[in-house]
């Protein structure tokens, strides 16, 4: 079970609804949602939290880049919405740099002869930090220092209740529950 909305902030404060991720398949889908519930140049937040496990918050202002942040990596992998999340930039990856390119026969230049029975092909495994990943300052200019953020992460920090704290920071936390 995963619960996200998308917080837009306007003129007026905050504005909030509970959105559907069955579509967004990448991060690029999860912008472009964030965008399209914005006026403009406003401010997107999106929060994301599945089965008390993990939460994520995602930054979109405007054009710019989106900012990250992941309560627990190696738990988020485990989720598809946490994987849209997990970017090769934040885990630290260059997609560009690839060690072994395998062919759809499973050997690195296409001759079947060359494969051994032992090594199954594939992608090498990747391996994903346990703990916080990502931007850990994109709520600071909203109130929300990195400590706070982090304090809600990690061993012993009650996940499930981190989205209401990080709204009640923000000024926030009435929108956030009309919509939970």
């Amino acid at each position: 079970m995963y619960f996200a909305a998308l917080l837009a902030r306007t003129e007026d404060g905050w504005e909030a609804r509970e959105t559907d991720l069955d579509d967004v398949e990448t991060l690029g889908d999860l912008t472009d949602l964030a965008r399209a519930a914005s006026a403009g140049e406003d401010t997107v937040l999106v929060f994301i939290e599945q089965e008390d496990a993990w939460f994520g918050v995602v930054r979109v202002d405007g054009e710019e880049d989106p900012r990250i942040y992941v309560s627990d990596a190696a738990t988020a992998a485990r989720s598809s919405y946490g994987e849209i999340l997990l970017t090769d930039e934040l885990l630290g990856r260059d997609p560009e740099d690839l060690d072994e390119i395998v062919d759809l026969d499973g050997t690195e230049e296409g001759d079947a002869d060359d494969l051994d029975d032992d090594v199954v092909p594939g992608p090498t495994e990747v391996h994903v930090p346990v703990g916080p990943l990502g931007d850990a300052e994109l709520l600071a200019d909203f109130g929300m220092s990195a400590k706070e953020l982090l304090a809600l992460s990690g061993d012993g920090a009650l996940t499930g209740e981190a989205l209401g704290e990080i709204a009640d920071s923000l000024g926030c936390a009435d929108v956030l529950e009309a919509v939970r």
